[in-house]
């Protein structure tokens, strides 16, 4: 088993965190990562905090990345602050590593004097932030007068919190089992998490949320889908892994796509049915494939169980084999490749099972 790594800490998310609670906000922030909600959330909070209600017009600026210039940018710093003791202005998606030498010293040199009045917020969402450390007056100012914040997945724990409390605020209860089921279903990120919250509460007749709620209204990722094929073919029920694959099928989901996440699926499963013959436990399942929930590591664990070795290296095989027929042999059919897959797979578990 490889050695268990210490979760990142995330300082400086969590310093600011401190600081936007204690009224301490700095100079030079830059906002970034995966977990959008999260971003736009304590963008919201620094703008509260900075910009009194009713003055937004005076002192809170935006600029877009792709009409951003130094001159624009340096007269927005520039604005004094009307009726208030700060301003704020918020840059979205511009590359600060990507201009010119001679834009680069101008911008290094306007970072490294900013006023004590702007709070300039550099947010990425479309693009990536790349920083380059090739470029070192820049990335010096950026470390000396600025805090990079990265806003990644939550851990299990802080989001199955998270979901409790958005359902309080809408009256209902969840369990900590279903929670985990909504984040498995649905993903772990509480950008498309929120939405769903919202129709399953509008949606549940009493005020305790149960599996069937969810499963009512909310929208399962692929890799969910993909689960339950995977539990019709431990039942040999390959009627009910077809009506599966018309579904996502009648979705618009390409066959191409389908049959990545299945490939990955059963790579999944090969390991599980390798980590269970050599006595190892979800965490092992969870460090190898860099998932932040035991729910899925699980769910992988129970259902190797019903599988021999063989079946789960013939399926990883022949998933392959069917990704390289649809991608060069002229005149195939994806769909019927697909559903001749799991035919096969559904027919031959039994024989392979029996083996081991």
């Amino acid at each position: 088993m490889p050695p268990k790594k210490n979760p990142p800490t995330n300082e400086p998310y969590r310093a600011f965190k401190r600081d936007l609670a204690a009224g301490t906000l700095g100079r030079l922030y830059i906002l970034h990562g995966e977990e959008a909600y999260l971003r736009d959330y304590y963008l919201e909070q620094m703008r509260k905090q900075l910009i009194p209600d009713g003055l937004e017009s005076f002192n809170y600026h935006r600029l877009e990345g792709k009409r951003c210039t130094i001159q624009a940018l340096s007269q927005l710093v520039d604005n004094l602050p009307m009726m208030s003791e700060r301003t704020l202005l918020v840059v979205s998606d511009y590359d600060l590593f990507q201009v010119n030498e001679e834009e680069r010293d101008s911008l290094t040199a306007l970072l490294e004097s900013l006023p004590d009045y702007c709070c300039l917020v550099f947010v990425y969402d479309i693009i990536p932030y790349k920083s380059d450390a090739r470029k070192k007056k820049l990335t010096a100012a950026i470390r000396d007068h600025g805090q990079v914040i990265d806003f990644q997945r939550q851990s299990q724990g802080d989001l199955t919190d998270w979901i409790h409390r958005r359902f309080k605020a809408l009256g209902k209860t969840i369990g900590t089992a279903e929670a985990q089921y909504l984040i498995f279903l649905c993903g772990d990120l509480m950008h498309g998490l929120i939405s769903e919250i919202e129709k399953i509460g509008a949606f549940a007749p009493h005020s305790r949320i149960t599996r069937e709620d969810i499963d009512a209204v909310a929208i399962p990722l692929l890799d969910a889908v993909v689960f339950q094929m995977t539990d019709a073919l431990m039942n040999r029920d390959f009627s009910r892994s077809a009506e599966v694959l018309g579904d996502l099928l009648r979705m618009q989901q390409p066959p191409i796509m389908i049959l990545s996440v299945l490939g990955k699926h059963f790579r999944q499963l090969l390991t599980a049915r390798l980590a269970l013959d050599r006595g190892r436990d979800a965490g092992y399942l969870m460090e190898l494939w860099g998932m932040r929930s035991s729910y899925p590591a699980q769910k992988l664990l129970s259902a190797a169980r019903h599988f021999g070795l063989a079946w789960c290296r013939r399926a990883v095989i022949r998933c392959a084999e069917t990704d390289l027929a649809m991608k060069s042999i002229s005149g195939t059919d994806s769909q019927d490749l697909l559903i001749c897959l799991l035919a096969e797979l559904s027919a031959g578990e039994v024989q392979h099972r029996a083996a081991y």
